[in-house]
C-alpha cells in the first residue's frame, strides 16, 4: 500500500493485533480478474456500491470478510450464480475512503472458506461459511523436497527471463519450507488464467496443489522462453535492418562516385520534376517538396514511406494547372445542345447564356445548377449534353445513400486506407480542373454519426467559396471555382435549405405528347434499333403506334418506360430475326398489341359520364403531374364529417374548409340551413393506399360536396386546382405547368386555375396551351356555374 498522511486514513488497524476467530457469518467481496490465496497481502480498489457496503460493514465488526472471485469479470452485478463457491477469508488492516467514493483497502488472507448459503443479497451479501482446513504434510520426503526445488528453480528461471530476479525474491523462495504455501506463493505470482489459479485454490491438499503448480509451471517457463526468443529475434532483425540500411547507402554513395544509376535517387528526381511540371499553388508545392525530403530521409522499407509516396502520387497526378478549352461559337454550341435533346429550352438558353458570358469574360466562375424534376426527364443526359457542346470532359458521381462526410471531404492521413473525397477523385480521374461535373441524387443524401455529406458540400457548392476548396487528405487549398457544378433531384424538399440556396435550381416538369413523339424517331428508335443488333432498314414504326404507346402503354412525367416499350418490340423483332424471318417489320398502331399486349391505362377519363359528387382535381407528384379525382357522398347521421383516402392533415384542413363554405351558403343552393344535422358527410380520395397531402385539391373537395347537395353533376371534361378558404376565396398553387401535363395524358383539355396562377401561363410550352383551355378565377362562386351542369335524364346520379 502507498504511503498516506495519518490525517485521510479513517481506519487504521494495527497488523500485529493478536489473532481473532474467524465468524461462521461474513459480508461477502466478489473480486474480478484476480484469486486470492491465503497469506496474500494485496490493496484492493472497490468501487461498486454493493462491495463497498461489504467492507465497511467489515470495518464496524471484525474486520473480516470473504474474498470471492466472479466467474465472468465483466458482469457488474453478479448474483449468486456468477459466484465461484470457494474463497479466501481476508482480514482488512486499512482502509482509506477516496474522493470519488471509491474505497482503498489493504487486505490479507487469513484462510480458504466455502460458501455454504446466501444470509443476505439485497443491500449486501452476507454468506455462511465453512472454513477449509489443510490436509497436515506428516514429513517432507524426497518426492516433496525434489517437486519444491523444481517449483524454485523454475520459478527463479521465469523471473530471469522477465528481468524480475533478485536477491531479495530468490531468499524468499529459499525460507518457505511449507509446500502449500510454497504452492500459493507461486501461484498468487503466475499469470493464469481465472479458472486455472481457481482450481489451485480449491485443492485442500498441499502436494496435489504443488504438483499442479509445477505443471503450470514448466507451461508458464515454456512460453516465457518463446517469448524471449521472440524478442531477441525482432531485436536482431531490427539490428539487421538498420545495417543493411546502412550498407545500401554505401552502396549509393559508390554507385555515385561511379556515375552509376542510383533507384533511390532517380525515383526523388522524377518527383521533383512532376511537381515543377504540374504547376501546382505554391503553399502546395513547397508542401510537395517537404514530403519529398522527408521521403528522402526514410528508409525505403519503412512503413511510412508507402504512405509520403501516395500522398505525393495524388499531389503530382492533380489537375492544378491542366484545364480544357472551351467552345465559345454559341451557334455551334446551341446545335450541340438540339442535336442532343429535344425541347428543354429553358435549360440550353441558359448554359448558352453562360458560354456567352464566358466569351466577354473569360475569368467568370462556374455556375452552380441544379435540375429538379421526375425520373427520366433527361436531367443526366443533359449534363452529357452540355458537356459535348462546351467542349469539356465530364465526371458524374451519384450522392444517393451517401452518408460519411469523408466520401466528400475525404479522410485525413491519419487513417489507414485514407484517400481524398469523392470530388477530388472525380478532377484526377478526368485530368482537367473546368470539366462538366454532375452530382446525381443530391436530395437523397444521408447523415449518421459519421457526418453530413450535405454539409460537406456547403463549400464546394459556394462559388464565392469554393476557390479554396480544402480536402481532409490533401489539406491544401484546390481551385474549384472553374468548375461547372450540376446537379440533379426528383424534388427539393429533402435539400437542406442552406444548400439549396446555393444553387440555380431549374425545373424539368416533363414532356408533352408531341415532344415525346420527336424524341422517341430521332433518339429512343435509333437507340434501341442499334443496341438490340437490329438494321435501319429492318424495323419501323408509324407515328401512330408511337403515339399509341405513348397514350396506352405509358403514364410518366419522363420517357423511360417508353423507351422500354421500344425496346421491348425491338428484341421480340430481333428473335423473329434470329428464327429466320428476314422482315422488314412494320410496326403499325394494330399489330402494336401482338408485340405489347392489351393496354395498361386508358387514354379519357375514368369517369364515362358526368357524376354527381364526383369531381377531378389535379396533384403533383414526384412522377409528375396526375388527375385526382374527388369522391362526396351524404347519408342519414348526425352532422359528423367522414374523411378517407390516407390524406395528411393540410389536404384534411382544406376538407374542413370547403364543408363550412358549403355550410355557410346553404340558402345560396335552395337548402335548408339545419340540412346538416341530420346528414353525414364523407370525403374520400381514391386510391386509398397512397398517401396525400397538399391544400391544391379544396376547391374540387368544395365542388364535388355541392355537387351532392344539390344533385347536380360535374363536368367529367373540366379538371381544376386551387385552394379554398372558408369564404369561398381561391388561393393560388405550384406546379402548374406538371398539373396541366397531367391533364393532358389524362384527356381532359379544359383548366381551372387561381386567378394569381394566369402569370405562371408562360412557362407551359405552347403546345399544351393550344389543346388546354386555362380557367382563371377568384372566387369558388365562378366555378360552379363553369363545372355543375344541369341534371338530365341520360346522366348518372350519384346522391342521397
Amino acid at each position: 500500500m502507498a504511503e498516506t498522511d495519518k490525517d485521510d486514513l479513517i481506519s487504521i488497524i494495527d497488523e500485529d493485533d493478536s489473532d481473532v476467530d474467524i465468524p461462521l457469518t461474513l459480508p461477502l467481496l466478489p473480486v474480478r480478474d484476480v484469486v486470492i490465496f491465503t497469506d496474500m497481502l494485496l490493496p484492493l480498489f472497490v468501487g461498486r456500491e454493493k462491495s463497498v457496503r461489504a467492507v465497511e460493514e467489515a470495518i464496524s465488526k471484525d474486520r473480516f470478510l470473504l474474498l470471492v472471485t466472479q466467474k465472468d469479470p465483466s458482469i457488474e452485478n453478479p448474483q449468486p450464480d456468477d459466484i465461484f463457491m470457494v474463497g479466501t477469508v481476508g482480514r482488512i488492516l486499512r482502509m482509506l475512503k477516496l474522493p470519488d467514493g471509491r474505497v482503498k483497502a489493504l487486505v490479507q488472507g487469513v484462510a480458504k472458506a466455502r460458501i455454504i448459503k446466501y444470509v443476505r443479497k439485497r443491500s449486501v451479501y452476507r454468506v455462511n461459511i465453512e472454513t477449509i482446513t489443510e490436509i497436515p504434510v506428516e514429513e517432507t520426503n524426497l518426492e516433496t523436497e525434489a517437486l519444491m526445488r523444481n517449483i524454485r528453480e523454475q520459478s527463479e528461471k521465469i523471473l530471469a527471463l522477465r528481468g524480475e530476479l533478485t536477491s531479495d525474491v530468490t531468499g524468499i523462495l529459499d525460507s518457505i519450507d511449507d509446500p502449500g504455501k510454497l504452492a500459493d506463493l507461486v501461484a498468487s505470482n503466475l499469470r493464469l488464467k481465472i479458472e486455472e489459479s481457481q482450481t489451485v485454490l480449491e485443492l485442500i491438499d498441499p502436494m496435489e496443489r504443488l504438483k499442479k503448480v509445477n505443471d503450470l509451471l514448466s507451461r508458464e517457463l515454456e512460453l516465457s522462453s518463446v517469448q524471449a526468443k521472440i524478442q531477441s529475434d525482432v531485436k536482431d532483425e531490427i539490428s539487421k535492418s538498420q545495417r543493411d540500411y546502412f550498407l545500401r547507402e554505401q552502396v549509393r554513395a559508390i554507385h555515385r562516385e561511379l556515375g552509376e544509376f542510383d533507384e533511390k535517387a532517380q525515383e526523388l528526381e522524377d518527383y521533383k520534376k512532376k511537381i515543377k511540371r504540374v504547376k501546382m499553388l505554391k503553399v502546395a508545392e513547397e508542401e510537395a517538396l517537404r514530403q519529398l525530403k522527408r521521403l528522402e530521409q526514410m528508409h525505403p522499407d519503412a512503413a511510412e514511406s508507402s504512405v509520403v509516396r501516395t500522398y505525393l502520387d495524388w499531389l503530382v497526378d492533380m489537375p492544378w494547372s491542366k484545364s480544357t478549352k472551351d467552345g465559345i461559337n454559341i451557334k455551334n454550341a446551341k446545335k450541340a445542345l438540339d442535336s442532343d435533346h429535344y425541347g428543354l429550352d429553358k435549360v440550353k438558353d441558359r448554359v448558352l447564356e453562360y458560354l456567352s458570358v464566358r466569351k466577354l469574360n473569360p475569368k467568370m466562375k462556374g455556375p452552380i445548377l441544379c435540375f429538379v424534376g421526375p425520373p427520366g426527364v433527361g436531367k443526366t443526359s443533359l449534363g452529357q449534353a452540355i458537356a459535348h457542346a462546351m467542349k469539356r470532359k465530364f465526371i458524374r458521381i451519384s450522392l444517393g445513400g451517401i452518408r460519411d462526410e469523408a466520401e466528400i471531404r475525404g479522410h485525413r492521413r491519419t487513417y489507414i486506407g485514407a484517400m481524398p473525397g469523392r470530388i477530388l477523385q472525380g478532377l484526377k480521374q478526368c485530368g482537367t480542373n473546368n470539366p462538366v461535373f454532375m452530382m446525381d441524387e443530391i436530395d437523397k443524401l444521408g447523415a449518421d454519426f459519421r457526418g453530413d455529406p450535405s454539409s460537406a458540400l456547403l463549400e464546394a457548392l459556394d462559388p464565392e467559396q469554393n476557390s479554396d476548396f480544402s480536402d481532409h487528405y490533401l489539406n491544401l487549398p484546390f481551385d474549384l471555382s472553374k468548375v461547372m457544378f450540376i446537379l440533379t433531384a426528383n424534388f427539393t424538399d429533402t435539400i437542406p435549405s442552406a444548400l439549396l440556396d446555393r444553387m440555380e435550381v431549374i425545373a424539368l416538369a416533363g414532356y408533352t405528347e408531341e415532344e415525346k413523339l420527336v424524341i422517341a424517331e430521332r433518339h429512343l428508335m435509333p437507340r434501341q434499333i442499334k443496341e438490340n443488333g437490329l438494321k435501319a432498314g429492318t424495323i419501323s414504326f408509324s407515328s401512330g403506334a408511337i403515339r399509341l404507346i405513348i397514350t396506352e402503354y405509358t403514364s410518366e412525367a419522363g420517357l423511360r418506360n417508353l423507351e422500354r416499350g421500344i425496346g421491348a418490340i425491338c428484341r421480340k423483332v430481333a428473335r423473329k430475326k434470329a428464327e429466320g424471318d428476314k422482315g422488314p417489320f412494320r410496326i403499325t398502331k394494330s399489330s402494336l398489341q401482338n408485340y405489347l399486349g392489351v393496354p395498361k391505362y386508358s387514354p379519357e377519363m375514368d369517369q364515362e359520364n358526368s357524376q354527381i359528387g364526383l369531381s377531378t382535381g389535379l396533384a403533383w407528384t414526384q412522377a409528375g403531374g396526375e388527375v385526382l379525382y374527388v369522391e362526396a357522398s351524404l347519408f342519414a347521421g348526425k352532422g359528423d364529417l367522414i374523411i378517407t383516402g390516407q390524406l395528411g392533415d393540410v389536404m384534411q384542413e382544406s376538407a374542413r374548409a370547403a364543408v363550412s363554405y358549403a355550410r355557410a351558403n346553404l340558402p345560396c343552393f335552395g337548402i335548408k340551413e339545419d340540412f346538416f344535422e341530420n346528414v353525414d358527410v364523407h370525403i374520400h380520395v381514391p386510391a386509398g393506399a397512397i398517401p396525400k397531402d397538399g391544400p391544391s385539391a379544396g376547391v374540387a373537395m368544395a365542388i364535388a360536396l355541392i355537387s351532392a347537395l344539390t344533385k347536380k353533376p360535374v363536368s367529367k371534361d373540366i379538371a381544376m386546382t386551387g385552394e379554398i378558404t372558408i369564404r369561398g376565396r381561391i388561393l393560388p398553387i405550384g406546379g402548374l405547368k406538371e398539373k396541366s401535363l397531367g391533364a393532358l395524358r389524362a384527356g381532359i383539355h379544359t383548366v381551372i386555375i387561381p386567378e394569381k396562377n394566369k402569370k405562371d401561363l408562360v412557362e407551359i410550352p405552347p403546345n399544351v396551351k393550344r389543346k388546354i383551355k386555362f380557367i382563371s378565377v377568384k372566387h369558388t362562386d365562378e366555378v360552379l356555374p363553369l363545372a355543375i351542369l344541369e341534371k338530365n335524364a341520360g346522366q348518372s346520379v350519384d346522391g342521397l
